[in-house]
Parts: C-alpha cells; sequence; structure tokens
C-alpha cells in the first residue's frame, strides 16, 4: 500500500505544492509574494486532478509549520486545518529550515547544510542539519538571531548555507565552501521529511495544527 502525501508551503515569497500518490510526485510553484491565499486552493486542485484522485484519497496533509513570514505560515497552517478537518485526515508538520536543508542536499548533494532563512528587523532564523538515512535532521536547535550569534553546531564540519539568510553571509561567523542565498523551501522537502514521520505514526489532528514562528513579539521591534 503507497502513501499518499499533499505538503503545501507559503512560508517565504514562494507559494508551493506536492502530492505525492502511487510513488509519483506532482508539484506546482510560484514566486509570488503576498499571492498566496489566492493561488494555493488553485493548486491543490490542479495537482488532485493531474493524479486523478479526490481529497479523500490523500493519507495525511503536511504543511510548512515555520518559520517564516509570520502571514504565509498561517496560511499554510489554516489550510490544512481546513482540509484536514473536512476530509478527517492527520497532518504533519515540518520545519521550513529543515525543508531547506533538504532541498540543498536533493539538488546539490549537501549533506551538512546550515539553513537560514531572512527574518527581517535584522535576524535570520537559522538551523543546522545534517543528513541521516536520506532525511536531514537537525543538530542542535533552530532559533532566531541576530547573523553574528548564528552558531555551528560542533558536530558539523563542513557545512554549506540554504536560504535568503546567506544575504548576510559576511556578518555570519560560519564558513561554508558553498551556499545558495536564493534558495527557498519547497513542498516537494516537505513530502520527503514527512514519509518518516507517517510511517512512525507521528502525526496530529488537524485542529491541532500550530505554526512555528521562535519569535515571541510577531510584530513589535525589539528595543535595547
Amino acid at each position: 500500500m503507497t502513501t499518499t502525501l499533499l505538503a503545501l508551503d507559503t512560508a517565504t515569497e514562494a507559494c508551493s505544492a506536492a502530492l505525492l500518490h502511487d510513488g509519483r510526485l506532482f508539484h506546482r510553484v510560484e514566486v509570488a509574494p503576498r499571492m498566496h491565499a489566492q493561488l494555493l486552493l488553485p493548486m491543490i486542485g490542479e495537482l488532485l486532478a493531474e493524479a486523478g484522485i479526490e481529497l479523500e484519497r490523500v493519507d495525511a496533509l503536511v504543511f510548512g509549520r515555520g518559520p517564516g513570514a509570520f502571514t504565509g505560515v498561517r496560511i499554510a497552517t489554516g489550510m490544512v486545518q481546513g482540509l484536514g478537518f473536512a476530509a478527517g485526515k492527520p497532518v504533519i508538520g515540518i520545519s521550513n529550515l529543515a525543508a531547506l536543508a533538504q532541498r540543498a542536499w536533493r539538488e546539490h548533494g549537501a549533506e551538512q547544510v546550515c539553513a537560514a532563512i531572512d527574518a527581517r528587523m535584522d535576524e535570520v532564523y537559522w538551523g543546522c542539519y545534517q543528513l541521516i538515512d536520506g532525511v536531514m535532521i537537525l543538530s542542535g536547535a533552530e532559533r532566531v538571531c541576530a547573523p553574528e550569534q548564528a552558531e555551528l553546531p560542533a558536530e558539523l564540519s563542513a557545512p554549506a548555507g540554504a536560504g535568503t539568510g546567506w544575504q548576510y553571509a559576511e556578518r555570519l561567523p560560519v564558513a561554508v565552501e558553498r551556499s545558495w542565498p536564493q534558495m527557498l523551501p519547497d513542498a516537494t522537502d516537505l513530502i520527503s521529511l514527512a514519509l518518516p514521520a507517517w510511517k512512525a505514526g507521528q502525526v496530529l489532528d488537524a485542529a491541532d495544527a500550530q505554526p512555528v514562528y521562535l519569535r515571541d513579539k510577531v510584530a513589535t521591534p525589539k528595543h535595547g
């Protein structure tokens, strides 16, 4: 019995959706800031139609839970809550930093990745990962910090850099031989990361889908 997963990501400028069904991957992506809410449902409809299935055939819904743009993260979270509740399906939340690391491995073969997303307010969302059995696993903790406060976990020796936070490369105290500062998370990689969670039964009720912002105060600039 093959697994069918539908994944959505709207945490950054990219809006993407991916569907794994019968071992085939169907995919849509568009880089269109502030258009995610309008783009997402049509994308989902196209994927289901292309695969020839109804939403009820999906085993679980996967979403990029953040960190990322607050409005964007809420769009994907709200969408899987609504769809999951309507179809009676569980959900799986995946870190957008992990998705970046997974994409860097998928596209460039990087097995150690420091993922960084521009968090605005002169900060970055930061997380470091290493590949284990084809899946990027977090080393240390994800955090939001000034670029100068980013740290490399001791177990990582030769990381690559992925994500928009690497536009601050000259301020990040982590040396990398290669980086991709234009790279954005993609729903394709959410599916790769969600498969082990699905097989391990690590799912949530749709009502329990929660975004992860990393930053406590969303709209107020820090003082001091």
